[in-house]
């Protein structure tokens, strides 16, 4: 995983960005898809499509922010070795999409590589809770994900689970959490918490902000 990468990703979503400020792509599908969320997800009811395109934006631009934060920390704890091909997967999902994202309007297929990138982060943050008993990095991407699973519609998105299933299974199978650097972060992590990653790296928590908000 390297800084141009970051770069790249970075630049092409400021550039779907301004196209879709041109064309209003993004509005035009939210503004279909708002009638057709799970009632669970409530919307402001005067601004719900400018809620989801806000929501949308930041999930997307999340994604940069995440890797950096986590590559990271994981070299400066020792443990890049097993964590940077993650990354590098996260990265490829914008860099080199897959297949099935062909044909998606420039913002809307960056909200399906994000969704990809998000999940695949979710799901080794899951199986490493259920080793170890802590997350790989504190971010809870979960409720943002249902969101995003809603927008993208099925089956669509669970064709982009699957393909996030593959990809955990082989990093998952090829390397494990048993290093010595591994064990040494655990315990560190046990010990004292997240505090000092989230003060250096505020966005591990700011899905805390969405303005989405699930009924009680």
């Amino acid at each position: 995983m390297s800084l141009q990468q970051l770069a790249d990703i970075e630049a092409l979503i400021q550039k779907a960005k301004a196209r879709d400020f041109e064309n209003d792509k993004l509005t035009k599908v939210l503004e279909a898809r708002a009638q057709h969320l799970h009632g669970a997800i409530k919307l402001p009811a005067d601004k719900s499509v400018q809620a989801l395109r806000a929501f949308v934006i930041r999930y997307i631009e999340r994604v940069p922010a995440f890797i950096d934060a986590i590559d990271h920390i994981s070299r400066e704890a020792g443990i890049d070795e097993p964590v940077t091909p993650l990354l590098n997967i996260a990265c490829d999902y914008f860099l080199s999409p897959p297949d099935l994202i062909n044909g998606r309007s420039q913002l809307e297929a960056l909200l399906d590589e994000a969704y990809l990138a998000h999940r695949l982060l979710e799901e080794v943050n899951d199986r490493f809770m259920g080793y170890c008993g802590i997350p790989l990095a504190p971010m809870d991407s979960t409720r943002a994900n249902v969101i995003a699973h809603e927008l993208i519609g099925e089956p669509f998105a669970n064709e982009l689970d699957q393909a996030v299933l593959f990809s955990a299974e082989l990093l998952l199978n090829e390397y494990s959490f048993k290093s010595e650097s591994f064990q040494r972060y655990i315990a560190l992590h046990k010990d004292r918490g997240w505090s000092e990653e989230i003060r250096r790296w505020p966005c591990l928590e700011s899905d805390l902000d969405i303005d989405i908000r699930f009924e009680e």
